[in-house]
């Protein structure tokens, strides 16, 4: 029997650790091929979550160089998968979320007239530049692709009202929650410290904003005795000279590289409170019971915020301090926060995805529930 070709496609460590378990989903389907391409536009971190999840690339085109601009990083991309595609003739690729590589990825699929499956599909903010290229990244591949994985009914509704057909678009949960309770299960109980976790190095908090967040750490950290941040610093060097120069001397801030994957989900595991312009650790933190505010004026994750976990606090220095030092005052806002109920997944969507994906490409599959929290 021909087994069909599903080629997945991604680049980022984020990217990698929601495609991952998908991955293995998909190489456990006797009726599937599946095959792996990495872009390598962040490789050191990458690397890392493929180690982790014991993932070897087919194709691995290392496109990382040093303060690569957009417009270059999206030819190569263009150019170097090209050839994969050619040579492969995958009956579907699938990419994720909202990165250069996966709007690239997309757009050479559909040069070849292959169908494109995206997952984590249809998030969205207002404003086309923030996040900045994200947004506009998430928005094309939405146009191109043919089947939309969208992790919660917000972002089916999202898509629907982009005009797109209801047959296509499956809500699934997020693939990120099946990693982190697969990473989860083999770790140690956390230690019983109040730690802060701090994650920041989006491109639009680059300057300023990232002077007033970390300004507001400094001055938490001061005001708090018992508290001790954590911060896993990115290693673009426009992040690291901001970052190092204002809070590289306090005792009680440990500024360390980029934690693999596993010890990253310990720390959240070990955090009292979590701060971050990062998407994934929106859905992560609350799995954990962790109140996360996040470090930006707009967030195409509103979910948990209306369920109360998640704060947008912005990245003004004040709101930032202010809402953090309200969290470790108040005992009852806190727990309000912690006990939220995470509307993100529930271990499940990897398997959700490759039932719509054999359906799609001809082979029926049994009747499957979608997510629904």
């Amino acid at each position: 029997m021909k087994k069909t070709v599903v080629l997945s496609v991604f680049g980022t460590r984020p990217e990698a650790i929601k495609m991952a378990p998908l991955v293995l989903e998909l190489a456990q389907r006797k009726e599937i091929r599946s095959i792996v391409a990495v872009t390598a536009q962040h490789r050191e971190m990458l690397d890392q979550v493929l180690d982790l999840f014991d993932i070897s690339p087919e194709h691995d085109l290392n496109l990382m160089q040093q303060r690569q601009g957009l417009p270059e990083l999206t030819g190569r991309v263009l150019s170097q998968l090209t050839p994969v595609l050619e040579k492969e003739k995958p009956d579907l690729v699938l990419v994720h979320g909202d990165t250069t590589t996966t709007m690239a990825a997309s757009l050479a699929a559909f040069y070849l007239k292959i169908p494109v499956g995206h997952v984590e599909a249809g998030l969205r903010t207002p404003e086309r530049y923030n996040p900045f290229p994200e947004e506009m990244n998430r928005r094309l591949t939405s146009q191109i692709a043919e089947l939309h994985f969208a992790p919660t009914q917000t972002a089916r509704e999202n898509l629907l009202r982009n005009g797109l057909e209801k047959e296509r678009i499956f809500v699934t949960g997020n693939t990120v929650i099946d990693a982190l309770f697969k990473t989860a299960e083999k770790l140690p109980p956390p230690p019983q410290e109040k730690i802060l976790l701090l994650t920041a190095h989006r491109r639009e908090n680059w300057g300023e904003p990232m002077q007033n967040i970390c300004r507001a750490a400094l001055r938490l950290v001061e005001r708090n005795q018992d508290l001790k941040i954590l911060f896993p610093v990115h290693l673009n060097p426009v992040v690291r000279e901001t970052v190092f120069g204002i809070l590289g001397k306090h005792p009680r801030i440990q500024l360390i590289d980029p934690l693999d994957y596993a010890p990253f989900v310990q720390a959240m595991r070990s955090s009292h409170l979590i701060l971050t312009d990062s998407g994934g650790v929106q859905e992560e933190g609350p799995s954990f019971g962790k109140p996360v505010l996040v470090l930006r004026t707009t967030t195409e994750r509103p979910e948990a915020i209306d369920a109360g976990t998640v704060q947008l606090v912005g990245i003004e220095e004040e709101d930032i301090f202010s809402s953090a030092q309200r969290l470790l005052d108040d005992p009852k806002a806190y727990e309000k926060m912690a006990r939220a109920m995470n509307p993100y997944g529930d271990g499940k969507a990897c398997p959700r995805i490759v039932h719509a994906i054999l359906e799609f490409l001809g082979m029926p599959q049994p009747a499957l529930d979608m997510f629904s929290p």
